[in-house]
């Protein structure tokens, strides 16, 4: 991520001045007119590249972004922001941090005087700034990728009055080299958040080699922040310490593992502080956040978890209450553990012990198996109302009771035999239609017995969404529609009547919150099968209770639609 906001402030800071306008070239020019001819010199041959395109400025506006950043202000990162959007800023994984985030994070660090800082994606500067302010006597050392970046990084050092005692190190943070120094080390900022997709197999090749110098395992699924987190245990010392802001993610993905270990060992993790989902941290980037606060070679026997509703309640990343490391070790997701130990009501059992939860079947090609005009003429027999989308779950309120608003999905027996005269013709057609489109060829269709039988799950009693940006819907399936892999279908384990399984499914629509799935990046919560089936529900006997209660308004609308 460099997550991050390009205009949040705190309710301390100065007023703003008008925000500057001005090309990217332009932009540019003020960079240079701020470093001056001497610090020239110190520009990187890419800087240059850049540099040499730059318009002289008007010497007022120089002036007046110098009297900005010498009032705390960031003007050069908001340009930077506004002529570059957060799409276009992606790639680089940069999104620029907000003031109050900085703020808790060096409070925190002022606990010890660090002899050298350390911010591995500086992007304008925001946090090494803030350091340098913060700690007067610690050698800076920012680390920037992109050239034009580091031009704005460097301008906001001479502007602030910190270039003589700072490094800008214009290339990746992976390669970065530190002489020893006698004493402790900051590491802190924003690393970049890319996905795994964007990352050069080169450098998943190098996470492999530097996990294994930590003797610890690496996905290549891993984003690039966990990189970060890796080359950062590679380069400190026992004594450093630091504080990383990024995606909440790895607490529970899979790859995230790697991360866990790496917090818990490598860096020693002290404490985690996690905004709530429904936080947006960075107004300009979809994300979750989490600060993690570590010193290296700590082994406490707990770490403090906490979460916050708000930047404001951050503070100086204190407080949260302490999970045995043992416990860590063993998890296999973090964010459960920051709410607490949850004793299970009287009467309660798991989702689990009532149903299995099955997510949909995959078809491997929508477009093809979907029907559409292509399918023309097939039997109804092999055309299956079905959810293929959330929000015909969500529409739904609470019973799916019209299968017409459904599309169809063509699911075909594995043997065609069954089928003779006009319907026989008809799918031989769709068949050779399918084949055209490559249906034949795909990851899924062949590793099925035979490629054309999609093979659709029995209709669910309940069908669940799964993954979005609110908690699951919960829905009646008494007319029997099929559900793709968009959706998780509840299958009774136990005997429970009709009227118990309307309990059961309005019980979970309204007691399932957002925070008992895992959040990912973009801020969309997940909730997989198994962890579905750890949900506290009544027990059978409890439900069907319920059941006798006066008529819920599903059920009027059932027996008014049958």
């Amino acid at each position: 991520m460099r997550p991050a906001a390009c205009a949040e402030r705190s309710h301390s800071s100065p007023e703003p001045g008008p925000p500057m306008r001005a090309s990217s070239a332009e932009l540019t020019g003020v960079a240079l007119a701020l470093i001056g001819r001497d610090g020239h010199r110190a520009l990187s041959s890419a800087e240059r590249r850049e540099a040499a395109r730059a318009p002289r400025v008007s010497p007022a506006i120089v002036a007046s972004v110098r009297a900005a950043i010498e009032q705390g202000e960031d003007p050069l990162g908001e340009a930077f922001c506004r002529l570059h959007s957060p799409e276009a800023r992606r790639p680089l994984g940069a999104t620029y941090t907000p003031r109050p985030l900085i703020q808790s994070m060096l409070e925190w660090a002022a606990r010890r005087e660090p002899v050298r800082v350390v911010d591995p994606g500086a992007g304008s500067g925001r946090f090494i700034v803030a350091a340098g302010r913060r700690f007067p006597r610690a050698e800076l050392i920012a680390v920037e990728l992109d050239p034009r970046a580091a031009l704005l990084l460097r301008a906001h050092l001479h502007a602030a009055g910190l270039a003589e005692r700072a490094r800008v190190v214009v290339g990746d943070y992976r390669e970065l080299h530190l002489p020893s120094v006698e004493g402790p080390t900051l590491f802190v900022g924003n690393p970049p958040y890319v996905r795994h997709h964007g990352i050069e197999a080169r450098w998943k090749r190098w996470l492999t080699r530097a996990a294994a110098r930590l003797g610890l395992p690496a996905s290549r699924l891993c984003g690039l922040h966990a990189h970060f987190f890796a080359a950062t245990a590679l380069l400190s010392r026992p004594g450093d310490f630091g504080a990383f802001v990024t995606s909440s993610e790895w607490l529970d993905v899979n790859y995230g593992a790697f991360v866990r270990a790496l917090f818990l060992d490598a860096l020693g993790g002290t404490s985690l502080h996690l905004l709530e989902p429904t936080v947006r941290p960075f107004p300009d980037a979809e994300t979750t956040a989490v600060v993690s606060c570590f010193e290296v070679g700590s082994r406490a026997p707990s770490v403090r978890l906490r979460r916050v509703s708000a930047l404001a309640e951050l503070g100086a990343l204190a407080g949260g209450r302490p999970v045995a490391r043992a416990r860590l070790e063993r998890a296999p997701r973090w964010t459960p553990l920051t709410r607490g130990r949850l004793a299970r009501p009287a009467g309660c059992v798991e989702l689990g012990e009532l149903c299995r939860v099955h997510r949909g079947q995959v078809t491997g090609a929508n477009a093809v198996w979907i029907a559409g005009p292509h399918a023309a003429g097939l039997p109804d027999a092999v055309l299956y109302p079905t959810v293929t989308r959330a929000r015909e779950l969500f529409a739904a309120q609470g019973a799916l009771l019209d299968l017409g608003v459904l599309r169809r999905v063509i699911d075909l027996p594995e043997d065609l035999d069954a089928f003779s005269g006009s319907e026989r013709a008809a799918i031989e057609r769709f068949l050779r239609k399918a084949r055209a489109l490559g249906a034949h060829e795909g990851f899924i269709a062949r590793h099925r017995r035979v490629w054309w039988a999609v093979g659709l799950r029995a209709p669910a009693p309940i069908l669940a969404t799964y993954m979005a940006r609110r908690p699951p819907a919960f829905v009646r399936n008494p007319r029997g529609a099929r559900h793709l892999n968009i959706a998780h279908g509840l299958y009774p384990r136990v005997s429970l009547s009709a009227g118990a399984l309307d309990a059961l499914a309005a019980y979970l629509a309204r007691s399932v919150a957002l925070h008992q799935g895992r959040t990912y990046a973009g801020g969309l919560t997940k909730f997989e099968p198994r962890e579905m089936e750890r949900l506290l529900v009544p027990d059978p006997d409890a439900l069907e209770r319920m059941a006798l209660e006066p008529t819920s308004t599903l059920r009027r609308r059932a027996r008014a639609a049958g």
